[in-house]
């Protein structure tokens, strides 16, 4: 299985942290964000990944190199702009190939274990979604999980769970886009109406470092967990 770590954004909410250096470059405890995926999807056995970058992201290839301090294969899919999650995960299918692939956001600091999503089989054309407790920036959630293990769409007034930015994707999920600047969330909708929309929830340490603030929090919580 291969993997793709999403970095491409233009980290807006962590400025002036990000004027200079890419989100997934920030330090969580001394160490990249971006560098803690990498080695925990090595650990889980899958070291082919594809790294998109756009804002400075010539910073982001200069400190991965090849992969091989790692022990993985890098390769870059670069955006003269940022895509969006959608676009971009389009523009990177040729390096991605036809089976089923990992794809998780750079900005977040997570222990889940990857290697559950290498076991999981997915519905043609489907997605398999990793689900989180709701932060207290985002307290309603996304989408609502059933007991057969399908997302479903959140009605107005209930609370869901959020989305933690760590997915397992067919390449048919996203065979009717092109490469264009393309959000995720229109696609999630069509496969809950198909049906092909599954998630987990997952109670482990997972934090979405948005803000200055929250990557101070988790500095500090780290810190003191030492």
């Amino acid at each position: 299985m291969k993997a793709m770590i999403l970095a491409a954004g233009l980290g807006t909410r962590m400025r002036p942290l990000t004027e200079h250096t890419p989100k997934p470059l920030l330090p969580v405890a001394g160490k990249p964000l971006l560098e803690y995926h990498i080695e925990r999807l090595v650990a889980a056995g899958i070291s082919e990944l594809v790294i998109n970058v756009s804002h400075l992201g010539q910073q982001i290839i200069d400190y991965c190199g090849d992969g091989s301090q790692w022990g993985a294969s890098i390769q870059f899919s670069a955006e003269p702009e940022p895509l969006e999650t959608a676009g971009g995960i389009v523009q990177a299918l040729p390096l991605l190939g036809d089976e089923p692939f990992l794809v998780v956001n750079g900005d977040i600091w997570t222990d889940y274990p990857f290697e559950r999503l290498c076991e999981r089989r997915l519905a043609r054309a489907g997605a398999h979604l990793v689900m989180v407790a709701n932060p207290a920036q985002h307290p309603q959630g996304d989408f609502l999980l059933d007991d057969q293990g399908l997302l479903q769409e959140r009605p107005q007034g209930r609370i869901g769970l959020t989305f933690s930015g760590i997915g397992l994707y067919s390449a048919e999920f996203f065979a009717e886009l092109s490469e264009a600047k393309t959000a995720l969330r229109p696609l999630f909708m069509a496969a809950i109406q198909r049906g092909r929309l599954a998630g987990e929830f997952y109670e482990g340490a997972w934090q979405d470092i948005g803000t200055p603030e929250r990557l101070a929090e988790l500095n500090e919580a780290l810190a003191a967990s030492k």
